[in-house]
């Protein structure tokens, strides 16, 4: 088994080495589509997910709603459901930081000079090297975005990755061909169960948070955390018992919750 995250910034042909590092590793493909797919299947509503891209929410999504905090939960549960199955390619979504301590995954960034991936993009689209120029930062400034408002980290923090890809250097099928001796080393095929149950329980929390998110409670003032399988701990404030109770039946509600801890205190509105 291999469990692959692969980055890249738009016409570095990122898409087409993850494509074959899946065919020939007989691996599942989490492009964008089959990450919709698996959110579906564990009972995500498609509405939420339908503009499941790498775009950071404007000022005015940020400030009239808590949608685009939501959306984040509901991705990074999702990312964390593909996990620990311990085997696919994930492509873009920020799985080099989410997984990042997954020490069974192999993070790879695709890359290539500006004028190179022009190159790329000019011909794949059928476009003008000018209008090819703005479709590339445009896509760089949305990824920076996105990364920035989720994790407040650069996407292309060489930390973050374990095999990076020159493809101005490197035809697809030999990067491809990389990235697979990679996956099949012992230290990358070895993931033990541990790891497996700390991304069931990630997934978990990340989709309890967005419940809560979703009925108007403020997450600055609880936290969310499973620690044994489907027993979630919510520890925090409310400002009444009626909330109190609310609370506690929407996390039971949510897929996967056997069982509810509160450690949650009542205070007065006016103190929180």
């Amino acid at each position: 088994m291999a469990l692959i995250t692969i980055t890249q910034n738009m016409g570095c042909a990122g898409e087409k080495i993850a494509k074959r590092v899946a065919d020939k590793l007989n691996l599942e493909l989490y492009d964008d589509a089959r990450l919709q797919h698996t959110a579906q299947t564990m009972g995500k509503e498609f509405e939420e997910l339908k503009h499941f891209d790498e775009k950071a929410p404007g000022f005015f999504d940020r400030l009239l709603s808590n949608k685009p905090d939501i959306f984040l939960d509901l991705m990074e549960s999702v990312i964390y459901e593909v996990a620990k199955k311990g085997a696919g390619v994930i492509f873009g979504h920020g799985g080099q930081f989410l997984l990042r301590d997954f020490g069974c995954a192999l993070h790879v960034l695709v890359h290539a000079t500006r004028s190179s991936r022009v190159l790329q993009v000019a011909e794949q689209e059928n476009v003008e090297r000018e209008v090819a120029e703005r479709l590339i930062r445009k896509s760089d400034d949305n990824q920076t975005g996105f990364f920035r408002y989720a994790f407040h980290r650069q996407w292309d923090d060489l930390s973050l990755y374990d095999l990076v890809i020159n493809t101005e250097k490197m035809t697809v099928p030999s990067a491809a061909h990389i990235i697979v001796e990679a996956a099949q080393s012992q230290e990358v095929k070895t993931c033990s169960l541990t790891a497996l149950d700390a991304m069931d329980r990630l997934s978990l929390e990340k989709r309890i948070e967005a419940a809560l998110l979703k009925n108007g409670f403020n997450p600055l003032f609880l936290h969310v955390s499973v620690q044994d399988k489907g027993a979630a701990l919510v520890r925090g404030l409310t400002e009444s018992e009626e909330e109190l109770n609310k609370l506690q039946a929407i996390v039971g509600a949510v897929d996967g919750v056997s069982e509810v801890r509160c450690e949650v205190s009542v205070r007065p509105a006016a103190l929180i």
